[in-house]
């Protein structure tokens, strides 16, 4: 397995990986959810590049940057014994040099949800993402159905950015409790690991209605404001019972929906969701 930093070391390498090229772009602190993208890479490509980068510009003012938690040298066993050929430590004075200042935005998409929540974020994802396309030209790129929003907006991105990539989204990987795996459950103690399953509940709550027949959305929305409502722990910021391609909140659900929501429990900030239909 390769290791580089810089983007001459990148351009050095990038030649010596024949054939199709997966490409699975992280912020590190990797999961079996992560793992399970680069797998997927492996089967469906010829090699497999994946980025290590804590992306300093989608973090805003009093989020966890400084805290966002790390372990390099972990992530490169989990990567290596997934099979994966090459992978891309950046550094953010790599990224964002002194001067910087070209920015990709895409703008309706990241209007609701996350992006009212937490301004910039998007702005931050997508020129990061422009990026790594743009210096590892994939021939896919991957990315897990758990950050819903995030891949909808970067499906936009490669479309009106004209790249040719292909955006594969895969399943959100789960613990046996439900809760979706994220590198921030790092943060919850036990107490508060408990209440986190209260997220899966409430997603499932709202689809059980769902399959009965339920489709006025403001229902399943408050279908799952009242499950959160039951765990002491949880504090909810948003629920959302949306549009697919959209993300627009619907009256009425038909058609492919996206039940999400952003709740925290203690100081973490979790986010989760379900498609129906």
């Amino acid at each position: 397995m390769m290791i580089v930093t810089t983007f001459d070391e990148l351009r050095t390498a990038l030649p010596l990986l024949e054939g199709r090229l997966g490409f699975v772009p992280t912020m590190g602190c990797l999961h079996e959810g992560h793992i399970s993208l680069a797998r997927r890479a492996r089967v469906e490509c010829d090699c497999v590049a994946v980025s290590i980068f804590v992306n300093p510009v989608q973090f805003g003012p009093h989020e966890d940057l400084s805290k966002y938690p790390r372990d390099l040298e972990r992530d490169l066993h989990l990567l290596e014994d997934a099979g994966v050929d090459l992978v891309w430590t950046p550094t953010p004075e790599i990224m964002y040099p002194a001067g910087f200042q070209t920015w990709v935005e895409v703008e309706q998409m990241t209007r609701p949800l996350e992006g009212a929540q937490r301004p910039g974020h998007f702005r931050g994802v997508t020129t990061v993402v422009a990026k790594l396309f743009n210096a590892v030209q994939p021939a896919k790129a991957y990315f897990g159905q758990k950050d819903a929003q995030q891949a909808a907006v970067i499906r936009q991105m490669t479309r009106d950015l004209n790249f040719p990539i292909e955006i594969v989204v895969c399943p959100t990987v789960r613990e046996p409790d439900g809760l979706a795996m994220s590198s921030r459950n790092v943060y919850l103690d036990a107490d508060q690991r408990k209440a986190a399953a209260v997220l899966y509940r409430s997603l499932s709550a709202a689809k059980a209605a769902y399959e009965q027949g339920e489709r006025d959305a403001e229902r399943l929305r408050t279908l799952m404001k009242t499950v959160l409502a039951s765990e002491p722990l949880a504090q909810m910021q948003y629920v959302s019972c949306a549009d697919y391609d959209t993300l627009q909140e619907l009256e009425q659900v038909s058609g492919k929906t996206l039940l999400s929501m952003a709740v925290f429990i203690g100081k973490t900030r979790l986010i989760d969701n379900f498609v129906l239909g």
